[in-house]
Formats: C-alpha cells, sequence, structure tokens
C-alpha cells in the first residue's frame, strides 16, 4: 500500500501539470489550492479525465475550468439550501400546527406515543423518534430565547416552538410515524398525494445535509427515490428499463419536489438562479460541452420547461 505523503502546493501544483491539467496562472492556482484545498478541488476532476488514460485530464483541461466546476457547485448548493430552509420552516410550521389542534400542545401530548400510529410494526420506531425529540428538547431548550422564554414562564415547551431545536431529518421521520389521518392533512396543506410527502421527505433531509457540509452537490445520488410523477412524463423524460433516467433520486429530484411543495414565486426565482449559474459555467468551460454537467446533474435538457407546467 502506496503511503500518502505532504506535499507542498509547488508540488501539488507540478502532481496536476504531470497529469495534463494546463494552468494558466500558477500564483492564482497556488492561492485557490491554499484556500480551497487541493482534496477537495480533485473531487471535481472526472468530468475533465481522458477516458482512455484515466490519470490524466483530456487534452486541453483548464485549472480555470475544474475551479468554476467547484465554484458552480458551491453556487447550486447554496441555491438548494436556501429553498430546503424554506420548505423545512414550512413543514415544521404545518406539522406543529396539525399535531397541536389534534392532539395538544404540552410535552405530556405531543410526547405520547398514542397520539402517533402506534402499531405492532411502528411502535419501536414511534418510542425511538419521540426519545430522540426529548433529548434534542433538553440538550438545546435551553439554547433558544424561544424555548428558555416558554421554560421560565410557563414550565413548558409548546410543539410550535419545540420544532426550532429538532432537526430536519427528526421533523422528516415525525411525518412517518404520524397517524394517516395527521399525514393527510399536512399532505393537503401541500396539494400533494401523502406517499410523495413520505418520500420527497428523506431525500430534501438527505440533500440538506450535504448541502450543510459542502460536499460535491450537482453529482450527488440518494438511496431513496421519487415516485414516477406527471412531470417525468411531460419532460418526456426516456423511460429505460421501466425506470425514467433522470428526476429520481437526482439533483433533478430535488427540482420536481422544488415544484411540488415551493411556491409558484419561490419556485421561479429558483429557476431563474440555476438558469444563471449554468450559463456563468457554461461560458467558462471549453474542453468541454456543459450536456455532460447536465447530465452528472440527472437535468434533462428542457428542465426549464417546468415553470409552464401547472
Amino acid at each position: 500500500m502506496a503511503n500518502k505523503t505532504f506535499k507542498t502546493l509547488d508540488e501539488q501544483i507540478e502532481l496536476l501539470q504531470n497529469k495534463g491539467l494546463e494552468i494558466e496562472d500558477i500564483e492564482y492556482a497556488k492561492r485557490v489550492i491554499l484556500r480551497e484545498n487541493y482534496f477537495f478541488l480533485m473531487g471535481y476532476r472526472h468530468l475533465f479525465m481522458n477516458p482512455n488514460e484515466k490519470k490524466k485530464f483530456i487534452k486541453g483541461a483548464t485549472f480555470s475550468e475544474l475551479y468554476s466546476l467547484f465554484y458552480f457547485d458551491r453556487q447550486l448548493r447554496n441555491i438548494i439550501f436556501k429553498n430546503i430552509l424554506i420548505i423545512e420552516n414550512n413543514c415544521k410550521s404545518i406539522f406543529s400546527y396539525v399535531l397541536s389542534s389534534r392532539h395538544g400542545y404540552v410535552e405530556s401530548d405531543y410526547l405520547k406515543p398514542e397520539n402517533y400510529n402506534y402499531s405492532p410494526e411502528r411502535a419501536k420506531q414511534v418510542n425511538d423518534l419521540l426519545r430522540k425529540m426529548k433529548r434534542q428538547i433538553r440538550v438545546n431548550g435551553s439554547q433558544h430565547d424561544a424555548t428558555k422564554h416558554y421554560i421560565s414562564n410557563y414550565g413548558f415547551i409548546p410543539l410550535w416552538v419545540v420544532v426550532k431545536v429538532l432537526s430536519f431529518g427528526i421533523t422528516s421521520e415525525l411525518f412517518t410515524i404520524m397517524k394517516r389521518d395527521d399525514q393527510q392533512a399536512i399532505a393537503d396543506e401541500f396539494g400533494v398525494a401523502v406517499d410523495n410527502m413520505l418520500s420527497f421527505l428523506p431525500v430534501l433531509s438527505n440533500y440538506r445535509n450535504l448541502c450543510a457540509h459542502e460536499d460535491i452537490l450537482f453529482e450527488h445520488r440518494t438511496q431513496k427515490v421519487i415516485p414516477n410523477n406527471r412531470y417525468h412524463k411531460e419532460l418526456d423524460i426516456p423511460f429505460i428499463d421501466h425506470e425514467y433516467i433522470y428526476g429520481k433520486g437526482d439533483l433533478f429530484a430535488v427540482v420536481i419536489i422544488f415544484k411540488y411543495l415551493l411556491s409558484k414565486d419561490d419556485f421561479r426565482l429558483f429557476i431563474n438562479e440555476v438558469e444563471y449559474e449554468l450559463s456563468r459555467l457554461d461560458g467558462k468551460l471549453h474542453s468541454i460541452p456543459l450536456d455532460p454537467v447536465l447530465d452528472r446533474m440527472g437535468f434533462p435538457k428542457n428542465y426549464s420547461q417546468l415553470l409552464n407546467i401547472n
């Protein structure tokens, strides 16, 4: 097994050049590598690699292009993240309203297992999730002004305040243990089917965590996929081996979820921002076209037509 050793910036530059990457401004490249990390930048190399020589860049590939793809992914990650946060806030507000109005709003009510789908196959999950909620209330409850206010003045934290300290992962899982009538009431507020909500939330939670940790976004895939829907069909996405090739567990699946869950104005702004960043990237790529980037994202070329579908 080869040993990995520390390499200076000059050695890292030399390594890239030996792999065939053209570096127009060496001092600029060294500043970028120092600031962004050689290892993280190289995570974006794959589209620029020679398929016949796995460790060599394609002819004409430049450091500027590599960094442009890295920077595009960062901007895209920011756009995706802020829209997931909108949906997260909407979910927390609607979840807490529905559960509070139907089952009560103090801890003894919303932490009562009987207020959830406490069937034999769900009982363990319900107990585990309520335990997680209690822990987050205990650990984080004293760190937020709103929760501290309710503890000091009322001796309890209502559910509509508790959601502030719950992670989106727990909020997402909370939906899965609700009684079917509660799930339906929430899904109706979003205008979607319960089964869609059950598939949408884990995908969004996965992408939210990825965004928060600045992992590579544009080519990420989730284990869970969203159901086939009318948007796949109306965009005429290819259907191969009984499966749509785009919009299932890729970034375009997130776009479809946004189409369902964001307001029309928020979705239009989102598409406009994505189009702008893709256009900027297209102007900076020279050794490869934009199409392979769209393919890695799971984006059909006509993705923006989602705006025109009611």
